[in-house]
């Protein structure tokens, strides 16, 4: 059992859980993250996907409550239909454009350079919608996720299309895409939450059943020590950003975004850092 990879596994699993769902970009702070530990091979790609499953389990387990009742009024009540639906509509739009465009993607966007181009200008587009928001730009319409309509979810799950470019943040695509479009910062989160169960469960599942022929037995210990790190550091993430957007905006992200962007970018050109590509 090789105890440094297991470690480089550790960190990147709390990396993963950390990020994941505040508005900062999981997979960017997952590359340069792989980046600076050498851990940037094929294996690797996979394994940063599948562990996102451990941070999906954390959501379950916040809003459990929530999932149960769902699941046991589906057969007979209406707006657990409608909710059910909602997610299936918002989770759609991925799975056809991951299909169709992820493996391009992959090949040419997953660099540190990109990470950081788009860590900054995804900064400055919080730091819009906030002072947009703010200003009375946009009238709240729906408070709670149960009063989505189908086409809400539609728009919002082609909001969560724009992260499979790397360190755009898909939580932050579809909170701060749900908060234009007139949902208010608590449904845009929850909803962000909800439509992140089929599309990160199903996007590790895919990666780990296309590339299985990179995996083998040895490699269990690995992925069983990122889930669970990736799991226990969400678990805790989740719960405070819950508290923290009652009474606070998401302006503090935006910073950091453009703070650190602007980091990599100068260690890269300086040659301070060497970042992997």
């Amino acid at each position: 059992m090789d105890i440094t990879l297991l470690i480089k596994a550790a960190i990147m699993g709390v990396v993963e859980g950390l990020t994941e769902f505040l508005p900062i970009s999981s997979t960017g702070h997952l590359i340069l993250a792989g980046s600076l530990l050498g851990f940037v091979d094929a294996k690797a790609k996979v394994f940063d996907i599948a562990i996102q499953t451990g941070a999906i389990f954390a959501v379950i387990l916040v809003y459990w409550q929530k999932i149960r009742d769902t699941i046991v009024a589906l057969p007979a009540e209406r707006s657990a239909q409608r909710f059910a639906l909602n997610v299936f509509i918002g989770f759609f739009p991925a799975v056809i454009l991951g299909l169709l465009f992820g493996k391009a993607i992959k090949a040419h966007l997953f660099t540190p350079a990109v990470v950081a181009t788009t860590f900054i200008v995804g900064g400055f587009i919080i730091l819009w919608a906030e002072r947009r928001q703010s200003a009375g730009g946009t009238a709240v319409r729906v408070h709670n996720v149960d009063d989505m309509s189908p086409l809400d979810a539609l728009k919002v799950g082609l909001v969560q299309c724009l992260a499979m470019v790397p360190g755009t943040s898909r939580s932050g695509a579809t909170i701060i895409g749900g908060m234009l479009l007139g949902l208010s910062r608590k449904a845009a989160t929850d909803f962000s939450f909800f439509l992140a169960i089929p599309t990160l469960i199903g996007a590790g599942a895919y990666s780990l059943y296309k590339e299985r022929g990179l995996l083998s037995v040895a490699d269990v210990p690995m992925f069983s020590v990122g889930l669970v790190f990736s799991f226990i550091s969400a678990w805790l993430c989740v719960r405070w950003l819950l508290k923290f957007i009652s009474t606070h905006s998401f302006v503090g992200f935006a910073y950091y975004r453009i703070v650190f962007g602007i980091v990599v970018l100068l260690t890269s050109w300086s040659g301070l850092v060497v970042w992997a590509e």
